[in-house]
């Protein structure tokens, strides 16, 4: 097994080299690309959360932005009407983390005061500059991703020199940044950002070479699930195409080092962990 790697979430401390989680995909868009519209309102949002949790979730991650390519951007006012009344029910209605999918410092702190104790920002920390003095005040765990250009622009042609270097050098700018705003580096997790920014020949690197990306020794999230790539590889465009893949990877991915599994179809992945992680135990 993996040496201990822990991560600090509010006042708990996870040892990833023991046990990985299960981060299960809440958006509450009309336009997100494999479920927008299906949580849209607050009654479906809130059931399909708290059913995820039942299902082995450890954290709920709740996004009100959707952030497919080409997607576009929604206002502040708009974003905390559409998570906040969610992340209150889910905080009254389960013991399971719940995370804030946003680039916004506004929207993270309304989550935060609501109950989240995970900011996931895709812009990781780029996109608001009062985000990581929000993280410090609030003593928040962060998930730090990369992503290349913007939704909007991010898949017209990404293009990296090396994308495993370059990554990890991004991943290393930014802790040293958090560490300026005294950011508890022991909150700090680390995303490649599978699909963002990146062709298929991209991700397939960042997956194959996971701990090239370790950044000091803190946890790496990844993010496959219903992604397009998994559908060019096995030539279909039907999204129920790609769960069998996707459980493929969570398997894979945690036996090379990945701690955090973020899902949208959580009970079959949450399966497939239990069975790496019975499996993993038992090596020297």
């Amino acid at each position: 097994m993996m040496r201990g790697r822990l991560w600090k979430i509010g006042d708990r401390l996870f040892d990833l080299s023991r046990q990985g989680l299960i981060m299960g995909v809440l958006n509450v868009t009309p336009d997100s690309f494999s479920d927008g519209g299906n949580f849209f309102d607050l009654k479906n949002a809130v059931e399909h959360g708290l059913r995820m949790a039942a299902e082995g979730a450890h954290i709920v991650d709740v996004g009100g932005e959707s952030t497919r390519p080409g997607a576009e951007a929604v206002t502040v006012e708009e974003e905390l009407r559409r998570v906040i009344p969610v992340i209150e029910e889910l905080r009254r209605g389960s013991e399971a983390m719940i995370s804030i999918d946003t680039s916004k410092a506004e929207v993270a702190r309304a989550a935060i005061r609501a109950g989240a104790s995970i900011v996931n920002d895709v812009t990781g920390g780029r996109g608001d500059g009062e985000m990581m003095p929000l993280i410090a005040e609030t003593k928040s765990a962060f998930i730090i991703m990369h992503m290349q250009g913007t939704p909007q622009t991010m898949q017209i042609a990404p293009q990296y020199t090396n994308v495993v270097s370059e990554i990890s050098d991004f991943f290393r700018q930014q802790q040293a940044r958090a560490l300026v705003y005294n950011i508890d580096t022991m909150a700090i997790a680390f995303d490649p950002g599978i699909g963002f920014g990146k062709t298929l020949e991209h991700n397939l690197e960042l997956l194959a070479q996971l701990e090239r990306l370790r950044v000091c020794d803190r946890p790496i999230v990844i993010g496959v699930s219903r992604k397009s790539f998994l559908g060019k590889l096995i030539n279909s465009a039907q999204i129920s195409d790609r769960l069998a893949p996707a459980v493929a990877l969570t398997s894979l991915l945690r036996a090379r080092g990945a701690d955090v599994l973020r899902v949208h179809d959580v009970k079959e992945n949450a399966h497939a962990l239990k069975i790496t992680e019975a499996i993993l135990q038992r090596t020297k």
